[in-house]
């Protein structure tokens, strides 16, 4: 029993959660990140076809992670807490 005890008074002194990027910034992040996610998916469209396709790879991916971190960041924005 005084593990739990422990660990309560341990919870109760340690400080609130404070997100690192304010809750204020998060619709602007969102709108940049997709924009932005946008821009490379019409870029990734214009681009010749090659051989080997490291930069189409290299656009494709960069446009994923943008996409997904500005969707997350969406979401934050109308209140679905992910």
């Amino acid at each position: 029993m005084s593990d739990h005890q422990a660990i309560a008074a341990r919870h109760a002194a340690l400080p609130a959660f404070s997100p690192s990027v304010p809750a204020g910034l998060l619709p602007y992040l969102a709108f940049l990140l997709l924009t932005a996610t946008f821009a490379l998916a019409f870029y990734f469209s214009t681009l010749p076809k090659d051989k080997i396709p490291i930069r189409e790879a290299a656009v494709a991916s960069l446009a994923s992670v943008l996409g997904g971190v500005g969707v997350v960041a969406l979401f934050c924005t109308a209140g679905v807490y992910l």
